[in-house]
């Protein structure tokens, strides 16, 4: 086992090198900035449809409104995502930008919008009332058209870059203004992203007879069929928790090549439960409530197992300490405090818990009955309300949360057991130690002679032995100033260090605003004790360059560490302090508010 966790730490950088593609990592940010559309459109649904499932009838005007909120959100996504795409796409392009070059992340994110149109949407005419209407085919433009969204965000961006580099754009006088000059520059890129877009729209609908949406759906449908079949599910259930094994998001890889079929799977489940039928797929977007049960690794069951069963005092408060966050798959407390990240005790429940719980749901939804997830819940819902939610509130969901609950228990208790004894014995070796310590401080104590001076042995007592009162409490200088030591005033380098921090504005960045929340309120608690000024927030990697500008110090946690470099560039540019703890050291600092303030402190030279 020791010899899988050392090949897997010395090929970390290759996997991190992957989580910071700037392909990937424009996916994932952009499909983050539309989650509100996912989640909103959700509630307008759910007002629409589940009342009458317990036999409440709405009147049809409410329903046909929510529907048209549903319709003219989650309906239009495809364009959504392919605007904050670009963007993202954007922000990354201009690292690599030579000096003064820059490109216009407005521009490339309405070009983007355009360039998806022509790539997924179908225009034609009909009559209506004896009149010919242009109509477009509007089917593409949800989540039927992510993949479109991407390939027009990623040629828009790029033709940006080669206009923008080579100065192939329209210059005006200095005396125009500044916004106007630049939306004539930018008439060159953006025309020749559309251009290129519809020139691949006429070639692929000329040879091909489908719009390019449709072309990227047919070619990969072998490959999302074998996807939701048991030995893809697994798949992809097991390359997201090992990422995560190795200290990389491992949603963030994974989850942006299969999100378009989970939403698209999704939609069509709803619209099969919504007439009468049973929705059958299993490979959806609420899927890893069952596969991420409290969090990768399908943890939501380890920090009982630790209160119950462990008797090592590390894995017992682990446990304490993650039981609530986990509930509401917050787990990286869990991850780094146990550890599960990294800790060959682990690996082998980390990833086959997750693969057994989305190979069970398929069974359910196969051979047992059970609704296939059709509604979409936020990330944040305990999985087991989630799952009773998103199957459309059958009791049968019930007995299958209850069944992945055990199984997960089974899985994973002999591994924690293994791993409790080895901590146990650790824990008892440190015990001994502190004691042979004990003794051996008692016996230098017992012998060694009395203070020559009374009030060295006060101070001693009162103050903690740092370098600074050391050094101001020295003999000579003791001699020199009459006046009690107790009466002296507090340390230059603590009232340095306070003024250092005070007036700053902390923001925290996560994988998903729930860890980052969490040293947030640590530092804010902190703030609060110490008397400092100190405004602290959370926020989602990805969502932060819009408001990064407004912050002293940003605070990368460590499911997002391997954003670092790029984050730096981004920092020291704007001239804001980048700090990155490490796994425990982050867990620690959420416990301790005022340690969270003493880190600022010692970390911002």
């Amino acid at each position: 086992m020791d010899a899988i966790v050392k090949m897997l730490e010395k090929h970390q950088p290759f996997f991190e090198k992957i989580s910071r593609n700037i392909y990937l990592q424009a996916i994932k940010d952009g499909f983050l900035g539309c989650m509100p559309i996912v989640l909103t459109s959700s509630i307008f649904l759910l007002i629409a449809t589940l009342p009458g499932v317990v036999g409440i009838t709405l009147p049809q005007p409410l329903i046909d409104w929510c529907n048209k909120l549903y319709n003219f959100t989650m309906g239009v996504m495809g364009i959504m995502v392919a605007g904050t795409t670009a963007k993202n796409f954007t922000a990354s392009m201009n690292r690599r930008m030579p000096a003064g070059k820059v490109l216009n992340d407005g521009s490339t994110m309405v070009a983007a919008q355009c360039s998806m149109l022509l790539l997924a949407v179908t225009q034609f005419t009909t009559k209506f009332n004896g009149s010919e209407l242009s109509v477009f085919d509007c089917t593409s433009m949800g989540t039927r058209g992510l993949f479109s969204a991407y390939i027009a965000a990623f040629i828009t961006v790029w033709v940006y870059k080669f206009c923008v580099s080579r100065d192939l754009t329209i210059k005006l006088p200095k005396e125009v203004p500044g916004a106007i000059a630049q939306n004539f520059r930018d008439i060159i890129p953006f025309g020749g992203a559309v251009i290129i877009c519809g020139i691949i729209d006429v070639v692929v609908r000329n040879l091909m007879g489908v719009p390019f949406s449709e072309l990227l759906i047919k070619l990969l449908s072998p490959l999302f069929t074998a996807a939701e079949t048991y030995p893809g599910l697994i798949l992809i259930q097991a390359a997201t928790a090992f990422f995560w094994f190795i200290g990389v998001h491992g949603p963030s890889i994974v989850q942006p090549g299969i999100d378009p079929i989970r939403l698209a799977n999704q939609a069509e489940n709803l619209q099969v439960l919504l007439a009468g039928g049973h929705p059958a797929h299993s490979l959806t977007f609420n899927m890893s409530l069952v596969g991420e049960f409290g969090g990768t690794g399908a943890t939501f069951i380890v920090p009982l197992l630790l209160i119950l069963f462990m008797k090592s005092k590390q894995l017992k408060a682990v446990g304490k300490a993650s039981i609530v966050p986990v509930a509401f798959a917050v787990n990286e407390p869990l991850l780094f405090g146990a550890p599960m990240i990294l800790n060959p005790y682990m690996l082998i429940p980390f990833v086959a818990a997750g693969c057994v719980n989305v190979s069970v749901a398929k069974f359910f939804i196969d051979n047992v009955g059970m609704n296939g997830f059709s509604f979409v819940v936020p990330w944040a819902t305990p999985a087991p309300i989630g799952i009773f939610i998103t199957t459309n509130f059958q009791l049968i969901a019930l007995v299958f949360v209850a069944i992945i609950i055990l199984l997960d228990a089974i899985i994973y208790l002999p591994f924690l057991k293994a791993y409790d004894k080895l901590l146990c014995d650790q824990e008892a070796e440190r015990a001994a130690e502190l004691g042979l310590e004990s003794d051996g401080a008692a016996t230098i104590a017992a012998n060694a002679p009395a203070p020559a001076v009374e009030q060295t042995a006060a101070v001693t007592a009162s103050v903690e032995p740092t370098a600074a009162v050391t050094a101001s409490v020295e003999p000579t200088a003791a001699a020199a100033d009459s006046k009690p030591v107790a009466d002296q005033p507090e340390p230059a380098a603590d009232a340095s260090a306070k003024k250092d921090v005070d007036g700053l504005k902390v923001l925290v960045l996560c994988a998903g605003a729930g860890t980052s929340a969490m040293l947030a309120n640590a530092i804010k608690e902190g703030a609060a004790q110490t008397g400092e000024n100190i405004a602290s927030s959370a926020g989602a990697y990805g969502q932060h360059t819009a408001i990064m500008d407004q912050y002293d110090v940003i605070v990368l946690a460590p499911q997002v560490r391997s954003y670092y470099n790029d984050m730096k560039a981004d920092t020291d540019r704007l001239g804001i302090k980048l700090l990155a703890p490490r796994g425990k050291e982050y867990i620690d600092l959420t416990r301790d508010p005022a340690g969270a303030i003493k880190w600022l402190r010692e970390n911002l030279d």
